[in-house]
């Protein structure tokens, strides 16, 4: 009997939550290379030139230990049809149009994927070759998201982008060649910027008929450039402004407002995206890559080797997962809330038990306080925060943690 034989016998005994059927499954894909790392940017991402910038990524290496990672995965997620595929990074979209056909080709022969399965793949501006675009929709990339951040040069320059706004608008224009389905990544509350600035941009945006928007809120993350060496940005009332007019002009434009920061034309919405929200499965593979991945009685956390060059060699030798948990039946309330209530629609109340193998009763009392304080809708049948929770998420999210101490 082998180990992972071993180890999935051992995630399938008895435990403390029951789930009537298991969550739809997801793939990431982590890419961990970019051209030069943001400011502001704290996801695992690594400039891909080395000393004397001559070296590039050793890009077939990394597919070796993507394939590797993913066989060593697949017992634990044998025969489950794979919904969704997120290529993210990084900055993926510095793959060579052979690179990623071999990437999908190993996806596809080790995996169930479904035949419409939304195969996203993000990309910067700065690495747009219209050739290369066409052969990665030819390989099966099926939606592209963007990241755009800006199509002010200045404001690009302050944020440590590679590209400007004139090369922003020809990548847009190559993938609406290319794609019907694509997203585009906004950022507001930048560096010095002003209203109307804010404004200029989503119009610029919008005027590409974009199928899906992304529009965050600068912050200063830990561990960045930007915490360390905080720009000057917008006060409080001027970021208010800028998202409160956000709201009003993609509805007017459209778009519906699903979850916090993520805008859809009717029938866009990202479907691996939603998993997420809905408390999904996902298996994520790559340098530094989460998964969450159920099981009848219990649910696994997984976290791979984040460095590349670590990944790569623990991938090798047959242990790319550098860290694995079961997660506390006590932390599934909140850990589940914490996702639905980003929607803004929320979720089906039943989808509760549904997720976490556990009763309503376990948020009983979170709900009913968090009707009474108005943070949430008033309606047995769905758990969907009001205009005043989602404006107040992180209190609404903080009523479901468990704080008993046992």
């Amino acid at each position: 009997m082998t180990e992972s034989t071993m180890s999935v016998q051992n995630f399938l005994r008895p435990g403390k939550i029951s789930l009537p059927a298991l969550p739809p499954m997801s793939l990431y894909v982590h890419f961990p290379w970019c051209v030069r790392k943001c400011p502001y940017c704290d996801f695992n991402s690594h400039e891909w030139r080395g000393a004397g910038g001559a070296q590039a990524f050793p890009e077939q290496a990394y597919l070796d230990a993507l394939r590797q990672d993913l066989e060593q995965s697949l017992p634990l997620v044998w025969g489950r049809p794979v919904h969704t595929v997120f290529i993210g990074g990084g900055t993926p979209s510095l793959l060579s149009a052979a690179g990623l056909d071999r990437l999908l080709s190993d996806l596809r022969a080790l995996l169930p994927l479904d035949a419409d399965a939304e195969i996203t793949m993000e990309a910067n501006p700065g690495t747009f070759e219209a050739d290369k675009f066409r052969s990665f929709r030819a390989s099966g990339i099926n939606r592209l998201s963007i990241g755009i951040q800006s199509f002010n040069s200045e404001h690009l320059k302050a944020l440590g982008r590679i590209h400007d706004g004139d090369e922003a608008r020809h990548a847009i224009e190559i993938a609406q060649t290319n794609f019907d389905n694509f997203n585009l990544d906004l950022m507001f509350a930048l560096p010095n910027q002003t209203l109307a600035q804010c404004q200029q941009d989503v119009e610029t945006a919008l005027s590409f008929s974009p199928p899906h928007l992304s529009l965050y809120h600068l912050t200063l993350e830990p561990n960045t450039q930007f915490h360390k060496y905080p720009p000057t940005v917008p006060d409080d009332d001027t970021a208010a402004d800028m998202q409160d007019w956000i709201a009003e002009r993609t509805a007017t434009g459209g778009f519906e407002h699903y979850e916090v920061s993520a805008y859809a034309q009717p029938h866009r919405r990202a479907k691996h995206n939603q998993n997420y929200w809905e408390f999904g499965d996902y298996l994520g593979i790559g340098a530094g890559a989460h998964s969450k991945i159920s099981f009848p009685h219990r649910v696994l956390r997984q976290i791979r080797h984040k460095h590349p060059q670590r990944f790569m060699e623990a991938a090798a030798a047959g242990s790319a997962v550098q860290e694995e948990n079961e997660v506390d039946a006590r932390d599934l309330p909140f850990e589940f809330m914490l996702n639905a209530l980003r929607l803004t629609g929320g979720v089906k109340s039943e989808l509760f038990a549904d997720r976490t193998g556990l009763p309503m009763s376990k948020i009983a009392k979170g709900l009913t306080a968090a009707v009474e304080k108005g943070l949430l809708v008033d309606d047995p049948q769905r758990i969907a925060p009001t205009e005043l929770g989602q404006r107040f998420l992180n209190d609404l999210q903080g009523m479901f943690l468990d704080r008993s101490g046992s």
